[in-house]
């Protein structure tokens, strides 16, 4: 185990030869394939739907790290309580 899951590593002509094999692996497990070349590090494969829940993660964290620069830099910042204050508002004023 390294880093709470259990690495996959296969050669590059595992892609060529049980490419299916490789992609089944990829989407039961959920975790990245790295893939060697002449026993070196060469690549990683991985699942669309675990590379989509990367992605979506990396864009959750960087709305995070944004958010908190703008407070740092003493942009008004707002508890729940009033966002849903102005939004109610918003909503009330278009209706109008």
């Amino acid at each position: 185990m390294n880093g709470g899951f259990s690495m996959h590593i296969r050669p590059s002509s595992a892609l060529r030869n049980d490419y299916t094999q490789i992609s089944e692996l990829a989407k039961v497990s959920g975790e990245p394939i790295f893939i060697t070349n002449k026993g070196e590090d060469d690549g990683v494969f991985m699942s669309m739907a675990a590379f989509e829940e990367r992605e979506k993660m990396f864009r959750h964290r960087d709305m995070i790290y944004a958010a908190e620069m703008s407070r740092l830099r003493g942009e008004p910042v707002f508890t729940q309580d009033e966002m849903d204050a102005k939004m109610e508002a918003l909503f009330n004023a278009y209706e109008t």
